[in-house]
């Protein structure tokens, strides 16, 4: 894994799958303002990048400098990059990393992650009601369903020690720390629609049901999530322009402005620049070559027919946990009255911990094997109901299920599995925040908001006392960094174990 680290990252490809949550397109999706081959005076501030980070960091600078001049930079069309590509979850699965944090950063720093986490949780469900955006944002309960007999029984151990750790409050029914414990014998089969084992055929070993987790979570569509917040940041004055590569950063040779942004079609220059470029960050900026990764995620859409005896929608979104990975999924129905099922994952599946997927860029291809496995997920664990007299298992089987869209998405993966946020080190009035290792919906608009707070003080994180500091960029942390691969997976070829074992991060989703 270390040396796929060592790939150096490039720019964007030309040529992305089609997203399935880019249909129908923002009207802004490839709009370039003008100004931009010869601007009268420089930014205030250039954001490269239009996903999520992007966008809450353009609506909290202009919240705090209305009358700042503001650019965005997108390689692409608007929201190209993992945001319009991941998989529709605002998950925390806080309790995945708990006993990692705690052992590594201590308990107060531990329970701040998984707080902040909680926190964007319901920001980001909240901020939506109060732009009016329309966007199937609906907070809901999420269960993980557990394969793996000693997976359960340590994520049972995490729950405890994070119950043991938050306050009363939080301990309540839909408080950060509130979770439901069922085991195989508390009818998981009847509540969650699900069979009592595995049947995917590409899973060649035993997978039994072995117990769940049940939490707050949510599901949203991201696409038009952050859309609509860069609509909004237009109307106040945010300047996009789209399809336009930035392929270099330079000091100016002027005091003020600072930089130099190059593009493939003109040079722009801003006083203080800031990286929402996620795995693409190295490209930029070279001293994160290994501290962030790249990974490609690969997600599947799927149709659910009757004949599966699923309610549309399913009430709660899904995660499936087994011994060496996980999948992710959400359902929602389409205006037809269809429901659609939006699946993702299967590294963890890939005899070599996927290492291909590891360190590219390429979003225009999918992984024939990952595809092979996920189209056999839904009817591995979901199943069918009862086919009719008439019908052939195969029949019924190949109608219950249908494949309508698949492609992947570019993530980006830390050492430590943490984002970097704050001013590079090194570079006055350059600002980053990335690295979100595809835990970015429940991350992203907290760290946008510690960003901007840091940028008003000059960079200190002074009195922001609720964001965590092991998210902090540093000297130290970025030279501390050795890329092993993801650590949230039981495999041998990245060393690590599952949940309650030597380390891991929680699950992750493009």
């Amino acid at each position: 894994m270390e040396e796929r680290s060592r790939i150096p990252v490039g720019p964007p490809v030309t040529n992305p799958l089609p997203s399935y949550w880019q249909t129908p397109k923002s009207p802004l999706a490839n709009v370039i303002e003008p100004e931009t081959d010869a601007p009268t005076q420089p930014y205030d501030y250039a954001i490269i990048g239009s996903g999520i980070s992007g966008a809450l960091i353009a609506y909290n600078l202009l919240l705090t400098y209305p009358t700042s001049r503001i650019i965005m930079l997108e390689a692409r069309e608007l929201c190209s990059g993992a945001t319009g590509r991941n998989g529709g979850h605002t998950k925390a699965a806080s309790y995945r990393t708990y006993l990692q944090h705690r052992a590594e950063l201590g308990a107060e720093e531990a329970l701040k992650i998984a707080r902040l986490e909680y926190a964007n949780i319901l920001a980001t469900h909240r901020l939506t009601q109060e732009l009016g955006i329309e966007c199937e944002s609906v907070k809901c309960n999420t269960v993980d369903l557990i394969y793996d007999e000693t997976t359960f029984e340590a994520g049972k151990q995490a729950i405890r020690a994070l119950e043991g750790d938050a306050s009363e409050e939080e301990r309540k029914w839909g408080g950060m720390a509130w979770y439901r414990v069922y085991g195989r014998d508390d009818g998981l089969k009847q509540k969650f629609w699900v069979r009592e084992k595995n049947g995917n055929p590409e899973v060649q070993s035993e997978e039994d049901l072995v117990g769940a987790f049940e939490y707050v979570a949510g599901r949203i569509h991201a696409y038009r999530f952050t859309t609509g917040i860069l609509k909004e940041c237009v109307k106040r004055g945010l300047q996009l322009c789209t399809n336009t590569p930035v392929h270099d950063i330079r000091p100016s040779s002027e005091p003020n402005p600072r930089y130099d942004i190059f593009t493939q079609y003109n040079t722009i220059s801003a006083q203080s620049v800031i990286l929402a470029t996620n795995g693409y960050t190295p490209y930029l900026l070279k001293s994160l070559q290994g501290a962030i990764v790249p990974l490609r995620g690969q997600i599947t859409a799927q149709q659910a027919s009757p004949a599966t005896g699923l309610p549309s929608v399913l009430p709660r979104t899904y995660s499936f946990i087994y011994a060496s990975g996980y999948e992710y999924m959400i359902s929602r129905n389409e205006p037809d009255g269809q429901q659609h099922i939006i699946i993702g994952g299967g590294l963890g599946r890939q005899p070599d911990a996927g290492a291909s997927e590891y360190g590219t860029v390429d979003d225009s291809r999918l992984n024939r094997d990952i595809s092979k496995y996920l189209h056999g997920t839904l009817l591995g664990y979901f199943g069918i109901a009862s086919p009719s007299p008439s019908e052939t298992s195969s029949e019924s089987d190949d109608a219950s299920y249908k494949v309508i869209q698949e492609w992947t998405g570019i993530m980006g993966a830390t050492a430590d599995g943490r984002p970097f946020v704050g001013e590079v080190p090194g570079r006055k009035g350059m600002w980053i925040s990335a690295g979100f290792n595809g835990h970015g919906m429940v991350l992203c608009l907290k760290s946008a908001e510690a960003l901007v707070k840091m940028m008003s003080k000059g960079g200190s994180a002074e009195g922001i006392e609720w964001f965590p500091k092991s998210f902090l960029i540093s000297d130290e942390r970025i030279r501390s960094c050795r890329f092993h691969g993801r650590t949230d997976m039981s495999v041998p070829e990245t060393g690590k174990g599952s949940v309650g074992h030597e380390s891991r991060v929680e699950p992750r989703a493009v």
